[in-house]
């Protein structure tokens, strides 16, 4: 898995050009089932990937905390939010609440996530591959094809299965 992790962002990189004109084409005009077809690939997908050989977005991105995440964790660790928000979070430029660094301070050394049953949504819902209106995160999913060895696989099967 480490070599492929080394792998993927200059394989996202060589990609890069006809994903965004691929995701592009797809936002412009998805196809009825898209959702179907996502669904389907993201199940295809996660069946044979088991993300604890992984955890590459864990180690090199931060997800986006929602106030109801800062709520829910701060209970979970029995702590105000705010002192939640001083010990592990800041303020981004979007204005939004991010991991003070990463690696996740949550990542255990085993992959494990220390905060697993609370974890934010965002962590929840990464890749984002079998979302609902697929099409409406296009940025998201090229990015998340450079972090994520399941993304650019869903990405590729993507593109053979449809045609834009």
């Amino acid at each position: 898995m480490k070599e492929i992790i080394n792998e993927l962002p200059k394989k996202a990189a060589d990609k890069h050009t006809e994903n965004k004109k691929f995701l592009t084409k797809l936002k412009k005009k998805p196809p009825k089932n898209l959702d179907y077809i996502m669904q389907e690939l993201h199940e295809e997908e996660f069946e044979k990937t088991d993300c604890l050989t992984c955890a590459n977005c864990c180690k090199t991105t931060g997800p986006l905390f929602t106030n109801a995440d800062i709520e829910r964790i701060a209970k979970h660790f029995r702590i105000k939010p705010s002192a939640f928000i001083k010990e592990y979070l800041k303020v981004d430029e979007d204005n939004d609440y991010v991991l003070q660094q990463v690696p996740c301070t949550f990542l255990d050394a085993d992959n494990y996530c220390s905060i697993y049953d609370v974890r934010p949504k965002a962590c929840r819902e990464f890749p984002h591959t079998d979302r609902k209106k697929f099409h409406q995160i296009s940025h998201l999913t090229l990015k998340n094809v450079a972090i994520c060895p399941a993304a650019f696989n869903i990405v590729e099967k993507m593109k053979k299965r449809i045609k834009t």
